[in-house]
């Protein structure tokens, strides 16, 4: 069973714009999620799925650069992006990681993998019901689920956010919800603006810039001070159908 994380990067970004290549602590954002999905013992190959856009040359030099290979496709229509690259890389199961998420935890997201092949589902997701932080978000679903949607899905942000025509349909698909043993979905973990970015700053600087710590050092991190999470509490999430 082939199983591929296709993280989707582009430079456009309304809040914070080129977000995915800036600088945290010493490395990219994107580098960051790159390198701990490496870490997940669930996952046999990573994609960057970017568009096919002049600005995002950068994605791909950068891609280049942490030795992950790069699809380019259409910038609105991300489900065709996904589509495509799970084409090219021969998946058979599809791990969706967005490439916002440099706290991305591969304990979390390999306990969403498994949950999934457990269960066998048409897709699941540790977000539906949110008890993780925002940020560490992982959507499982397979080849044949992503084609459907692709073939299916009429609406543009169901184009554009990729799985919506899937867990908006429990009639259709066979939905699993992954939680924790605690609710911290208050917690926003995620890079959209630059307070988030400043709060994650800060936490690999407590941490020590290391690219192994899990996503409970994190948690402490922010326990001891709990002044770190003002820097980004009134970050309101972008709404997905806006």
């Amino acid at each position: 069973m082939r199983i591929v994380a296709i993280i989707q990067a582009r430079m456009g970004s309304t809040r914070l714009p080129g977000k995915v290549l800036l600088d945290l602590a010493g490395e990219t954002v994107l580098a960051r999620v790159v390198h701990r999905l490496r870490r997940c013992s669930g996952i046999d190959e990573i994609l960057v799925a970017t568009t096919d856009m002049p600005p995002d040359d950068a994605i791909v030099a950068e891609c280049r650069k942490c030795q992950v290979q790069v699809a380019r496709g259409d910038r609105d229509d991300v489900l065709d992006r996904y589509y495509r690259a799970a084409q090219l890389t021969k998946a058979e199961i599809v791990v969706r990681i967005t490439s916002d998420c440099p706290l991305i935890d591969p304990a979390v997201t390999d306990k969403t993998i498994a949950a999934y092949l457990e269960a066998r589902p048409d897709y699941a997701s540790n977000a539906l019901e949110r008890t993780y932080p925002r940020g560490l978000d992982t959507e499982v679903f397979s080849f044949d689920t992503l084609a459907r949607a692709w073939s299916e899905a009429r609406k543009s942000y169901e184009r554009e956010h990729v799985t919506p025509y899937i867990y908006e349909r429990p009639e259709i698909f066979k939905i699993l919800s992954v939680k924790g043993d605690d609710d911290l979905s208050t917690h926003r973990w995620t890079v959209d603006t630059p307070e988030d970015l400043e709060l994650v700053r800060a936490i690999y600087t407590r941490l020590g810039n290391k690219p192994d710590f899990s996503w409970r050092d994190v948690l402490a991190a922010v326990e001891r001070e709990p002044e770190l999470m003002e820097l980004n509490r009134h970050v309101m999430q972008k709404a997905l159908h806006g």
